[in-house]
């Protein structure tokens, strides 16, 4: 895989000491398993995943306060949720081809893991951590600017950035915080039949629900789901 491991070093900016950590990043686990391998430390990418994801959230929330020093709080959680979510992340390793250098089983590869959301993610924070292994923070840091940041220069830019879909961003908040999925329930309908205001409320399991109206269905939940997020950022950041 020597070529390959290079071509990918070229796309990302950065030649690895150690090709081995590069390796395990790419290596899912479907691959060791379908060899009968006993998941040893140093198979799988799952816990580089792990150790990305925690670096991941720190250099992008760094980068939001330095870039964007007189927002909100809720502003930021926001900003930070997309920028961090699988999809976002997915999208940044489809522009690397990064699903081209995985290790994958047979079985998984059949069934597009190359281009499977959580397979790319995962892997991506898999990269991170492996970066910043061989390299240190600043190799790290340099690289979540370059492609996870390249569209946060600007409030313009973080807002453009498919953040309106505050549904989408509040499931993925919620799953990693494990709690129940969003609901959404109409609970009001008023207004002329050329002129309906709708009132939507989403709820969180039995602790968090939030409420708005609209002139559409679709936009009262949105705005619903955007204030529940605010609600769970404030929640998050009193423990």
């Amino acid at each position: 895989m020597g070529p390959a491991l290079e071509a990918l070093e070229a796309r990302i900016g950065y030649r690895f000491r150690d090709r081995e950590i590069l390796l395990r990043a790419l290596t899912h686990r479907s691959w060791l398993s379908e060899r009968g391998s006993p998941m040893p430390e140093s198979g799988d990418n799952e816990q580089l995943e792990f150790l990305g994801d925690s670096v991941l959230g720190f250099v992008v929330s760094e980068a939001l306060i330095l870039r964007h020093p007189v927002a909100r709080e809720g502003q930021l959680s926001q900003w930070k949720a997309h920028l961090v979510s699988s999809t976002h992340l997915h999208m940044c390793a489809i522009s690397l081809h990064l699903g081209e250098f995985l290790l994958l089983g047979k079985g998984e590869d059949r069934n597009g893991g190359r281009q499977r959301k959580t397979v790319l993610a995962n892997a991506f924070e898999a990269l991170i951590a492996a970066m910043l292994l061989d390299g240190g923070v600043e190799i790290a840091r340099k690289f979540v600017e370059e492609h996870v940041l390249q569209s946060a220069n600007s409030i313009e830019d973080v807002k453009s950035m498919g953040l309106l879909n505050h549904k989408s961003v509040l499931q993925e908040r919620t799953q990693a915080m494990g709690l129940p999925i969003p609901r959404y329930h109409t609970v009001e309908t008023t207004g002329p039949e050329h002129a309906k205001v709708f009132t939507v409320e989403v709820k969180v399991g039995d602790r968090f629900s939030t409420r708005a109206s609209g002139t559409s269905k679709k936009d009262a939940s949105q705005q619903a789901a955007e204030r529940l997020i605010q609600q769970l950022a404030e929640t998050a950041s009193g423990f």
